[in-house]
């Protein structure tokens, strides 16, 4: 495959993603050697630190892409006010997801919805309505379930106290879709 189509796989996992990605994980979805993945990583890096409004950052054997710090200020006043603002449709469908299955991945929440949910989970981690904790089982992923200032904010003090818990956390429909899209992905 040549360097152009890498760089743009590239791009594409990690905008999409909004999380690190094992470089080892990208060369996987790309099809290709780990080395070239690397070199395709290496050169996009660098046209991007050539004035962009983006960078990849890396660390270890994870790259991410971010916001230059020269535009800090601009996506610290679009942060704020998208945590001042009401949550959107979209937000209180992930939470309500999260609040009544969690915890559960980022995959099995997009299972559900039918939708990419990476921008509206890292909204939610922002607001604090949501936590994000370690998969143990797949240490390339992460699970996310509610916050205690979630509880707190609805003077709950547990989950089981939501309207209609006991029947919409064991919902056999959902059970269905998720257990389907972890033998999706335990396949590949």
């Amino acid at each position: 495959m040549d360097q152009q189509k890498i760089k743009s796989i590239i791009e594409s996992v990690l905008f999409i993603s909004g999380e690190p990605v094992k470089i080892s994980r990208i060369a996987k979805i790309a099809g290709v050697e780990k080395p070239e993945v690397e070199n395709a990583l290496m050169v996009l890096t660098g046209e991007y630190a050539q004035g962009r409004g983006m960078i990849i950052v890396r660390k270890e054997d994870e790259a991410q892409m971010a916001t230059t710090p020269e535009n800090a200020q601009i996506i610290s006043e679009l942060v704020k006010s998208e945590i001042q603002e009401g949550l959107s449709r979209a937000s209180l469908e992930v939470l309500a997801i999260v609040a009544y299955r969690g915890p559960m991945s980022r995959l099995d929440v997009e299972a559900i919805r039918g939708v990419n949910c990476s921008f509206t989970l890292r909204t939610l981690l922002m607001r604090g309505l949501v936590e994000r904790i370690d998969n143990p089982n797949d240490s390339r992923s992460y699970l996310y379930k509610i916050s205690f200032d979630f509880l707190k904010k609805l003077g709950l003090e547990s989950v089981n106290q939501l309207p209609d818990f006991e029947s919409l956390s064991k919902d056999s429909r959902i059970d269905s879709v998720v257990v389907k899209n972890q033998e999706a992905g335990s396949q590949n």
